[in-house]
């Protein structure tokens, strides 16, 4: 699925001049974060720097040869603190980059829509 260059720079110039990136992995040439709380961008590299180090704790349990039981317990603890960041990104995604290109309709609207389906459906449990 892609978004040709006339949906783009719609979304583009309706950012807002104080906008940061949302961190979300979108090249930067393709599209961009229509506008990030720069609060919930801080937790979210918080979080992430904090699971890195649960990932890091996982390889040395299981390098000491740690109790499966209690590996896997701290596993479930990674896996939700991922999902933590996920509802973050996507609620910025929602509040801000889709409810924009909605309102901007047209193309940009309609790609918002297809980009919602996809996302819900490749992140569904």
């Amino acid at each position: 699925m892609g978004v040709d260059s006339e949906v783009i720079d719609a979304m583009q110039h309706a950012a807002d001049d104080t906008a940061v990136g949302c961190g979300c992995g979108v090249p930067t040439d393709a599209r961009h974060a229509v506008a990030v709380d720069a609060d919930a961008k801080a937790r979210n590299l918080t979080r992430l720097r904090r699971i890195e180090g649960q990932v890091r704790g996982l390889q040395k349990m299981i390098d000491d040869d740690r109790y499966c039981a209690d590996i896997l317990t701290q596993v479930a603890s990674v896996q939700e603190a991922l999902r933590s960041v996920g509802r973050e990104l996507l609620r910025n995604h929602l509040k801000h980059c889709a409810t924009q290109a909605m309102r901007t309709g047209g193309e940009a609207g309609d790609a918002m829509v297809d980009e919602l389906v996809e996302l819900m459906h490749r992140h569904a449990r």
